[in-house]
């Protein structure tokens, strides 16, 4: 028994040895896309709309207040990404369903507009006239409303003469809600919310052994693998707009087109 022991927690060595290897040090990478994620893909599998409908998002935004300490630094930063806003607006635009307009940065927008229309003027040869600006049928409002760490921890080891490994896990949660507002009537018509767990692990194996009198043999190596947020935020958002769409499509806000 002890024999078998040894042998499996040399194997557990040997085997966290040869991905420590392959994984440490990092390789530099160049810059890639970011890739889509599952519910992206749930998103993008939705039936096609009848018609596309004009959506702004004025803010959709960290509501958590929620800060980590940086390491080896006085300050703190935020926990959550600062940019749900552009994550979702970029969901909108991947969707068929919605025609996302521009209104988180209309102030500039409407000073470039007010450059074209100097110019128009200034230039009797250019068309005086510049199109309205689209304007939006629904609103989307909400934000991430909560970020809790160590929801869950664990992990399990094994030791044996010297030789060990262990491993610890981590799961954090963020919690998304969005709602859809009418235009004209100010009425609430849909809101749903979603949650996505963030998982933590490290990994760590280690030999330690006296070799001879006074000489002593000490190794250890060791991983973390920590999801990154603003993919977890990425994937809340996106199921709660797949939600929203289905919840609409019940309810008859707006119809599916029909093959």
């Amino acid at each position: 028994m002890i024999r078998i022991l040894t042998l499996l927690l040399s194997l557990v060595f040997l085997t966290a040895c040869s991905t420590f290897k392959a994984t440490l040090p990092p390789a530099q990478q160049i810059a890639t896309e970011i890739t889509l994620t599952d519910t992206f893909a749930e998103l993008k599998a939705l039936p096609k709309p009848k018609g596309a409908i004009p959506v702004s998002v004025y803010s959709f935004r960290d509501q958590t207040g929620q800060y980590k300490p940086q390491e080896n630094v006085s300050s703190f930063s935020t926990a959550v990404t600062q940019g749900a806003n552009s994550i979702l607006m970029q969901a909108l635009h991947e969707t068929d369903w919605f025609i996302p307009v521009e209104r988180e940065g209309l102030q500039n927008l409407l000073t470039e507009r007010k450059i074209i229309r100097a110019a128009i003027t200034d230039n009797e040869n250019l068309t005086p006239e510049l199109p309205p600006l689209t304007t939006a049928k629904i609103i989307l409002e909400g934000g991430i409303i909560s970020y809790d760490t160590n929801i869950k921890t664990g992990g399990l080891g094994a030791e044996y003469f010297g030789i060990g490994a262990s491993e610890i896990y981590r799961e954090d949660i963020i919690s998304i809600y969005m709602r859809a507002v009418d235009v004209r009537t100010g009425q609430v018509l849909l809101s749903v919310a979603t949650s996505k767990k963030v998982l933590s692990k490290e990994m760590r194996a280690g030999f330690f052994r006296y070799i001879s009198y006074k000489r002593l043999l000490e190794a250890e190596a060791g991983y973390s693998d920590n999801e990154p947020m603003h993919i977890c935020v990425s994937q809340a958002i996106e199921k709660a707009l797949t939600l929203l769409i289905n919840k609409g499509i019940n309810k008859g806000i707006w119809s599916p087109q029909i093959i």
